[in-house]
Formats: structure tokens, sequence, C-alpha cells
């Protein structure tokens, strides 16, 4: 007996010596921060902006924004994961409190005995009740971990949020972009056409050559041949938007904007160091390296011994031919689990339950410095494209100039018609690149608000929640 007490006790000392290795996991970033960022230029520092599409001043995007939160499908799959989550929660949350069962039986039953055959009935109605006895924190660490998943869930679906409403706001710009170049190859069309018919008349007064009219011809389709390429664009833009929305593809829910608005100044991009806390990418990521560091103390403690009380209390009712044997009965057990030889089994469970803790922190720092990338091509980007428009506009207002002076000097006979032609590809291309360019500055602000992150997706994932509650409690 003292033998067996002696290797129980030994087993235990075991056993708690591996609990005390575990400690929760320290996180720390990958590199030192600067004190701010490197591209920012003068781009200012403040608070990053709320509700930042709200910037464009635009009705038509904020009806958009609102239809979007409300219809997209991909935000119905990600409530429901949420819900998900949050119900594996509670059933793992469930473990630590009292299980109690109603347990009722009924029969009727004949047994052969040496005095005869004995029939009767048996009712047997009775409570159950049970409890595990959380001694080491196995189950408070399950939970824990099954809180944490529900966080990063929740920090997933802002994610989405973000993601959502930048690719919306892209999108319409780029309808809106796309119906500027067809206008703009419309008044080319026109242009270019009259153009074309000058030349022939020269051509029939024997003032040109026919090579004049076959290039002139020529840059007349090529300008027909653009406006193609934009109408396809714009039906793909739109379809898109469409679908954001949870629309059947059409070519109406992006409205008809066709004028590019004036680009609002660069978003406040606070400091790197915040970086981390606006994030909800990687708020999720922190949540699930909590989760995983919980899991590794829940698969520790799953080497210690289990404690469960159980019980039950109830009436029992026999009544056979021989006469009625009726009561009440009850039991009391306490159970004591130790584990002794599971092959290693437990311990492969602690060792690779670190091992996901590892790949989860590795992620989030992977994770982190690829956020603060983003924001640094952001706002390159941003500058970049605020002094390539500048250039085009110059470039523009040369092309101009180029062009006014050809077309007049051939149509007064001092130049052929090949600097004619090389002016208007030139003026028409260079005008296609700045909206192209504009269109693209807007994007570059969209993509780094976007960047930025930001919480002011939380009151409207509240309110859908609170609404889905109602719904489901009426």
């Amino acid at each position: 007996m003292r033998h067996c007490q002696g290797i129980i006790l030994s087993a235990l000392l075991v056993l708690l010596t591996g609990c005390s290795l575990h400690r929760p996991q320290e996180i720390t970033l990958p590199a030192e921060l600067p004190d701010a960022y490197r591209s920012q230029g003068g781009i200012p520092s403040g608070p990053p902006l709320a509700r930042w599409w709200e910037n464009f001043d635009d009705p038509r995007l904020n009806e958009l924004m609102a239809e979007l939160f409300a219809a997209n499908l991909e935000l119905e799959q990600a409530f429901a994961r949420l819900e998900q989550a949050r119900s594996a929660m509670r059933g793992v949350r469930s473990a630590r409190v009292p299980f109690a069962n109603i347990e009722a039986e009924g029969g009727r039953s004949r047994q052969p005995s040496f005095a005869g055959d004995f029939t009767g009935d048996n009712q047997r109605l009775a409570a159950a009740a049970g409890f595990e006895v959380d001694l080491w924190g196995k189950l408070s660490a399950r939970t824990r971990a099954a809180e944490k998943d529900a966080q990063a869930r929740l920090e997933e679906l802002r994610t989405l949020y973000l993601g959502l409403s930048a690719q919306l706001a892209d999108l319409y710009y780029l309808a809106v972009e796309q119906r500027s170049q067809i206008e703009l190859a419309d008044r080319t069309i026109v242009s270019f056409t009259d153009t074309l018919e000058r030349v022939e008349e020269r051509y029939r007064a024997g003032l040109v050559p026919p090579l004049d009219v076959y290039q002139a011809r020529q840059s007349l389709a090529a300008a027909q041949a653009s406006r193609h390429v934009f109408e396809a664009n714009l039906a793909a833009a739109q379809h898109a938007v469409a679908v954001l929305l949870g629309r059947y593809p059409d070519g109406e829910t992006a409205g008809d904007l066709a004028v590019l608005p004036p680009v609002p100044e660069a978003f406040p991009v606070g400091l790197p160091a915040q970086l981390v806390g606006r994030r909800p990418d990687l708020k999720a990521a922190l949540r699930r390296i909590e989760a995983a560091d919980a899991r590794v103390a829940a698969a520790i403690a799953d080497r210690f011994p289990s404690v469960n009380l159980l019980g039950n209390f109830g009436h029992s009712r026999q009544d056979f031919s021989t006469g009625l044997i009726a009561g009440d009965f009850w039991s009391l057990l306490g159970q004591l689990t130790l584990p002794v030889i599971d092959g290693g089994r437990r311990r492969a469970e602690v060792d690779r339950s670190r091992a996901v803790v590892r790949e989860t922190v590795a992620r989030y720092r992977q994770e982190a410095l690829d956020a603060f990338r983003e924001v640094e091509d952001a706002l390159s980007a941003n500058l970049a494209e605020e002094q390539r428009i500048a250039r085009l506009e110059e470039n523009g207002a040369a092309a101009e100039s180029a062009l006014r002076l050809s077309l007049d000097s051939y149509l007064n006979g001092l130049t052929d018609y090949l600097p004619v032609l090389t002016a208007q590809r030139s003026d028409f291309d260079v005008r296609s690149r700045l909206l192209a360019a504009r269109r693209q500055l807007i994007s570059d602000r969209i993509t780094l608000a976007r960047a930025l992150g930001g919480d002011w997706m939380i009151e409207p994932i509240e309110d859908r929640l609170t609404s889905k509650t109602k719904g489901s409690d009426s």
C-alpha cells in the first residue's frame, strides 16, 4: 500500500513540475518602430479619420455604403461564423458548471426462478447531477481559449468591413472614371471627325495627298476603338458593385456620376506605434495567440488527475407477482482519474499546442510587418501620384497647345499632316492618362484609409447583432 502511495506521489510531482514550465506567451513586435512613417512626407500625423468615405462628399457613395453593410453576403457569412464561435464558447463554458438530468424508466418483465416465474412492472424516476472539479484550471483554460476564438472572429468581421468598404469605394470611382473616359472619347471622336472632314475638303480641292485622308481616318478609328474598351471596363465595375450589394449584376446600381470629385487631402496617419491598436486583423492575430496559449495550459492540465462528483436521487417501484417493492434511493460518488500510461499522447498534445503558439506568434509578427509595409506603400503611392498628376497637367497643357498650333499650320498649308496626327494622339493620350491618374490618386487615398484600420465599424456591427438577437427572441 505504501509502495502504491509513493508511486502516486511521484507521479503528481512530475506533473506539477511539468505544469510549472508553462508561462503565458510574451509577444513583441518584430522590429523597432520609428517615431514617424518613413514615407509620410507632408501628410499630417493626427488621428486617422473614422468614416473616411464621407470626406469625398458624395451622397450616392454614402447610400451604397449603408446598403453594403446591410446586404453584403460576405458579411452575412462572417456574422454566421461569429455566431458559431460564440455558440462554441458557450458550449465549452458549460463544462464548468454542474449538469443535472431527470431520468425515468418503465417496463414489464418476466423472470424464471426455483419458485416459478415472476412477472412484474418496473418504474424508476431519478434526478442525476455531476460536476468536474477544475483543480488544475483545465476547464477554465479551455473556456478562455474559446472566448479568444470568438473575439478573433469579431476582429475578423471588423477587418472584413474595412476591406469591403474600400473595395466598394474603389469600384465606384473606377466606374466614374470609365464614364469620364467615355465622354473624353466622345469629344475626341467629334474633334477627329471634324478634322477628317476638313482634310477631305482639302483633298477634294487638290491641296493635300490621299495619305492625309487615310491618316485622319486612322486617328478617328483609334479613338472609336478606345471607347469600346472603356465601355467594357465600366460594365465590369458596375457589375462588381451590384454583386457587393447582394444584387444581380446590373448597370444602374453604381449610379451615373461621370465627373471625378476633387481629391480630398491625404488622411492623417497617426504614429506607427498606434497602428497595432487600430488594425483589427492584428487584433485578431493577437486573440489567436492568446487562444493557442490557453490551449497549452489546458493540455498541461489534462496530464493532472481529474476529479468528478456524481450523485442521484429518486424513487423506484417494482410490482412483482410475489409482492411490491417501492422506496427512495440515492447515491454519491467521488471519482478520481490519474493518467499513468497513455503512450505519450498527452505529452505529444502539449508539444503540439506549444508549436501552434510559436506558429501563431510568427504569423502575427509577419502580419504586423505587412501592416507597416502597407501603410508605407500607401503613403509613397499617394505622394508619387500627386507629383505624377502635376506633371501630367503640365504635359496636357503643352499637348493642347501643340495640337492647336499644328492644326492651324496644316490648314494654312504650312506643314503636312504628320504633326497634326502626332499632336492629336498625344493630346488624347495625356488627357486619358490624367483621368486615370486622378482616379488612381483616389484609389491610393482609399488604400491608405484601409491600411490605417480603425474602429468606425463597431456601431454598425453592434446594431446588426442587436437586431439579430431581437429577431431570434421574437
